[in-house]
């Protein structure tokens, strides 16, 4: 008669945790060993999580409704929060699977390379998230550098600075923030980046009712604009930004940081994180296009101006530019883990320590070369927001939306008929069409607005 199992306590799980996460550490790479440390709690995961959803993006949220009306626009936004919420949710359960079998995943394409296969990881999934996370850095950069310039030009209307040079100045403060050792290193940043986003969208908020209500504000009017074929490209334009405003392509390295058991943390995270959004987004888009209706901008703090007119108190402006401005480099530097740990991989040696002379000066001069090329990308190609949109629609839509419900049917292989093999089914059909739709839409911008590209445009 065999023995009974003893109860574990929650010291000896602990302690467990603590000899296979040592254990583990014996067979990582650079990159994985020293960027993706787990030795964050729930708490920090939410921290990451929030800094990487809710970013100045979600300013775009108002023009996204010029495209949808009221209607359209709020339901596409309550789909996106809840899919998302759905889909990160899967995507965690997989994780934690692979952890209880003594396998956990750090990175994406890890993921991809046991559940799909080692081609789909080298030439779909890994490339697809370096764009992703990429191009959000270089966006980051570039909204950075628009943001200066708009506080600049409001205290001096008639100055000369280019845009260009306040993408350089803006990239000199992600040059440095860039040499912080490891994603867990950020939680700190990610905590301060928390009450950032909440302080900017409060302000937005606030100053949308403020000028909505007052007759400084312009007329309302809710209707959508332009003929048939353009309102058809306008809504599935619209529902690409959205889709990359709740975008994340990087669950698994925030997963990562979390120190084992892993189980239930990422829930807890992901709570914490969709709370702030709840707050945020809807605030934001809702009093915005109240506000200014089918004359919402591509940044809605755009509208505060009318002919070089603030339309609220200069300081208040000046206020929520820079919070969004310091914000802007927390997510950048968030967005650049995928990066570094991939840099750190090929030329940091995991068997030396990691702040050796022969791990830093490698780490600081390829972390630099990389936010340099960032940065002179922003400066060159002010346009640059029409290319993230395919890079969104092809990068962001598979891996936020239609992966982690592949994720799931392929590990649990739930029955083909059981409603959430048919839910995940359908969410990665119609994420895919949407995705096909709105990678042609962002390319027939490209293409309507390439008459006016030009290198190092000051617009």
């Amino acid at each position: 008669m065999g023995t009974l199992p003893v109860p574990r306590s929650s010291e000896d799980a602990k302690v467990i945790g603590q000899e296979e996460a040592h254990d583990q550490e014996k067979q990582l790479d650079a990159g994985a060993l020293f960027v993706l440390k787990s030795k964050g709690s729930w708490v920090h995961c939410g921290y990451h999580l929030t800094t990487s959803i809710v970013a100045p993006a979600l300013l775009s949220l108002p023009y996204a409704f010029t495209f949808l009306g009221w209607a359209a626009g709020i339901s596409c936004l309550v789909i996106g929060a809840i899919v998302t919420f759905y889909s990160y949710n899967l995507l965690s359960l997989v994780l934690e699977h692979y952890a209880q079998l003594g396998h956990r995943h750090l990175r994406f394409r890890d993921m991809a390379h046991d559940i799909l296969g080692p081609g789909w990881s080298r030439y779909f999934v890994g490339p697809s998230q370096f764009l992703v996370c990429y191009g959000a850095v270089v966006a980051c950069t570039l909204l950075g550098g628009q943001c200066m310039k708009a506080v600049y030009l409001l205290s001096n209307p008639t100055g000369t600075m280019k845009l260009y040079e306040f993408v350089i100045i803006f990239g000199c403060l992600m040059l440095f923030l860039a040499q912080i050792p490891s994603f867990h290193s950020l939680r700190h940043i990610n905590l301060v980046s928390v009450v950032l986003c909440l302080a900017y969208s409060v302000c937005t908020a606030a100053a949308c009712i403020y000028i909505g209500s007052s007759s400084k504000g312009p007329h309302k009017d809710y209707s959508l604009k332009g003929n048939t074929q353009n309102r058809v490209f306008g809504f599935f334009n619209a529902n690409a930004i959205i889709a990359t405003t709740f975008g994340n392509g990087i669950i698994p390295e925030i997963q990562a940081t979390i120190a084992p058991p892993v189980k239930g943390k990422m829930f807890k995270g992901l709570c914490l994180c969709y709370a702030v959004i709840t707050i945020t987004f809807s605030s934001v888009a809702i009093s915005g296009y109240w506000a200014f209706g089918n004359q919402a901008e591509g940044l809605i703090l755009s509208n505060f101006l009318d002919d070089g007119k603030a339309l609220v108190p200069k300081w208040f402006i000046f206020m929520t530019n820079l919070f969004t401005i310091l914000q802007l480099s927390a997510v950048g530097v968030v967005y650049l883990q995928p990066t570094n740990e991939v840099l750190e991989r090929a030329f940091v040696d995991p068997k030396s320590k990691e702040f050796s002379t022969r791990n830093v000066i490698p780490r600081i001069i390829f972390r630099s070369l990389s936010v340099v090329l960032a940065t002179t990308i922003a400066a060159m190609l002010p346009f640059f927001g029409d290319i993230n949109s395919v890079i969104g629609a092809f990068g962001f839509i598979p891996l936020d939306f239609i992966l982690p419900v592949v994720f799931y049917n392929l590990t649990f292989k739930p029955s083909k008929k059981s409603p959430i093999f048919l839910l995940n089914t359908t969410i990665a059909v119609v994420f895919s069409i949407l995705g096909v739709i709105a990678a042609i839409a962002a390319v027939r911008q490209i293409s309507l607005d390439a008459n006016n590209y030009r290198l190092f445009a000051n617009v």
